[in-house]
């Protein structure tokens, strides 16, 4: 058995419930993870404590759910952890579950959802209370339900995407009989809010190295259809295309910017969210991600990025396939994709194009598209694609003759579309030429 290594804050948690009388135990997630190796910072606890008992052993709490018994308890560090009331569910929709305290740490570990997820570890006496085998399923790589599969999948319709995800980030088997359930809630999955589907695409795009096999499997479920059908015919390329992009664990995003995503958390996983939608028309993924509930930020983010490929997409491929594109027309392309977007398009476009290539090599097609999207941002970022990059405004155009209103952004657009063509034509004397002329 690997060592577990908790904390001495984690320790002094469990110390002091159980100086005060409470059994208590370390579970979840971070006894998993510890157990195959992998870093693991959230450590939680169940304790024989009801909430208001753990609120009176510690001074610093959150009521985080108290009607299902969890309490946030702040450690020395001034990290937060959930502290949970040892308990049974008495009922469940499928969404929310009614629970029963008073139970054992047995009966709080039998609700649990996968037997991976149900072993709980004593830090003082080091013992792993593991009654469901799960120990020996991270041995054998597989995720299987506690107990009957199509029971636990009844009880909380969120655990048949939790399941995949898991597999996928741990690069695990789903046992057969766990499959079937999850494939059997497809029919279910509308009981599940858009804002915990959004949270579950998000979590995957943060924690697995290889989103495409989460994502297939969400289609060969039935689940893009059920949940995100706006993307349940996406090419498979697309999905492919997600390994190309990276994830970047503590990235911390700071607004939608050129890349960085608001309420995504990283800009990394931004990335990833918009490649689901890359080419879909640009209304279809606005409506689509608003529905899952993104931010307007993000919404809007995706929903221009998505469009940009899919009215720029079969231009900028036959560009790539013949040769290095005229710079004339990537301003062209980065006046339609817009100056903050155009290094994650590009970035999007590549990674598109390396899944192709996986499958059909082609080096002379590799070695071009860096130096595009390099040319592309030093175009965004040098020459004059919109409207504010004139030399010339209203204010001008005025004096030339020009009246406010459509005449006048008629005028301003041809003149942009003059300086796209050429931007040396970028100076006042220029463009108050032209605008004469038209």
């Amino acid at each position: 058995m690997r060592p577990l290594n908790p904390p001495e804050s984690v320790k002094e948690i469990v110390a002091r419930l159980e100086r005060a009388g409470f059994e208590t135990w370390c579970v979840g997630g971070a006894v998993r993870d510890a157990l195959l190796g992998h870093p693991h910072l959230d450590w939680d606890f169940a304790t024989a404590a009801t909430p208001a008992q753990v609120m009176g052993v510690f001074k610093r709490t959150v009521p985080v759910g108290v009607e299902f018994g969890t309490v946030g308890v702040f450690d020395s560090q001034n990290t937060m952890h959930e502290v949970t009331t040892f308990r049974r569910d008495v009922n469940t929709d499928g969404r929310h579950a009614v629970v029963e305290f008073g139970a054992s740490l047995d009966d709080d570990l039998a609700r649990r959802d996968f037997t991976v997820n149900a072993i709980a570890y004593h830090p003082k006496s080091e013992e792993l209370r593991d009654p469901f085998e799960g120990q020996l399923d991270l041995k054998r790589g597989l995720i299987r339900a506690v107990g009957t599969a199509s029971e636990r999948m009844r009880e909380d319709r969120l655990r048949a995407l939790r399941g995949i995800r898991f597999a996928s980030r741990f690069k695990f088997h789903i046992e057969p009989a766990t499959w079937a359930a999850i494939k059997d809630s497809a029919s279910h999955m509308s009981r599940l809010s858009p804002e915990r589907v959004k949270q579950e695409l998000q979590k995957t795009m943060e924690q697995v190295e290889r989103p495409s096999i989460a994502l297939e499997w969400w289609r060969e479920a039935g689940f893009l259809e059920e949940l995100v059908p706006s993307i349940a015919a996406a090419p498979a390329e697309r999905f492919a295309a997600l390994d190309y992009l990276p994830r970047v664990e503590g990235d911390a995003g700071a607004g939608t910017g050129a890349g960085t995503g608001a309420g995504t958390g990283t800009g990394a996983t931004l990335n990833r969210l918009a490649m689901l939608f890359f080419g879909e028309s640009e209304s279809g993924v606005a409506a689509a991600t608003k529905a899952l509930r993104f931010s307007n930020a993000d919404s809007s983010w995706i929903a221009n990025l998505a469009g940009a490929r899919a009215e720029l997409g079969p231009k900028i491929d036959a560009a790539i396939e013949s040769g290095s594109p005229p710079a004339g027309d990537v301003r062209r392309w980065v006046a339609r994709i817009g100056r903050m977007r155009t290094e994650t398009f590009f970035t999007l476009n590549a990674a598109l194009w390396r899944a192709r290539l996986a499958v059909h090599e082609n080096a002379a097609i590799e070695s071009r598209l860096r130096p595009l999207s390099t040319l592309a941002v030093e175009i965004a970022f040098r020459d004059p694609i919109e409207i504010a990059d004139l030399a010339v405004d209203g204010e001008d155009l005025k004096k030339a003759g020009v009246e406010n209103g459509p005449e006048m952004g008629k005028v301003l657009h041809a003149l942009l579309a003059r300086v796209i063509d050429d931007p040396a034509l970028n100076t006042n004397a220029r463009l108050m030429e032209l605008a004469r002329a038209l």
